[in-house]
């Protein structure tokens, strides 16, 4: 959908968040994470058509979980607990609440088993991990 066809399309939050049990936060998280992983994978992202752009359910779990431990570094898995965003099958519900709402698109193949177990999250978030990488980062 075009920056210009959301800005049009009326949002009905209550409605959205009434249906699957996660705060507005995390929907706007994901919805940056898109952005952010698209920019990622993607070298002309604004010159591709929505079709080229797309990312599977793999990626964005994956991109996610990059932005979580880059933005709120030790506390990603706090924040995310907070949200009740426990499993990658959280971040599909999300998605597809927001494709049934039209902020989001998806293709024929894409469904919710692409986000089913694509990384376990304590082990995605462990204390050594996040160190190893937050060191990495200021390297």
């Amino acid at each position: 959908m075009s920056q210009q066809q959301q800005q049009q399309h009326e949002v009905d939050w209550s409605a959205i968040l009434s249906s699957v049990p996660y705060p507005i936060e995390a929907f706007a998280f994901v919805r940056e994470g898109l952005n952010y992983v698209v920019e990622a994978v993607h070298d002309d992202p604004e010159s591709m058509s929505e079709q080229e752009r797309h990312i599977s359910g793999q990626q964005l779990c994956m991109g996610l979980r990059e932005m979580a431990i880059s933005k709120y570094g030790l506390l990603a898995p706090v924040v995310l607990e907070h949200w009740g965003v426990r499993r990658t099958c959280d971040f599909g519900r999300i998605v597809f609440a927001m494709i049934d709402a039209g902020l989001m698109t998806k293709t024929s193949r894409d469904s919710m088993e692409d986000f089913q177990a694509v990384f376990d999250f304590d082990e995605a978030f462990s204390r050594e991990l996040l160190l190893s990488h937050m060191g990495a980062e200021r390297r």
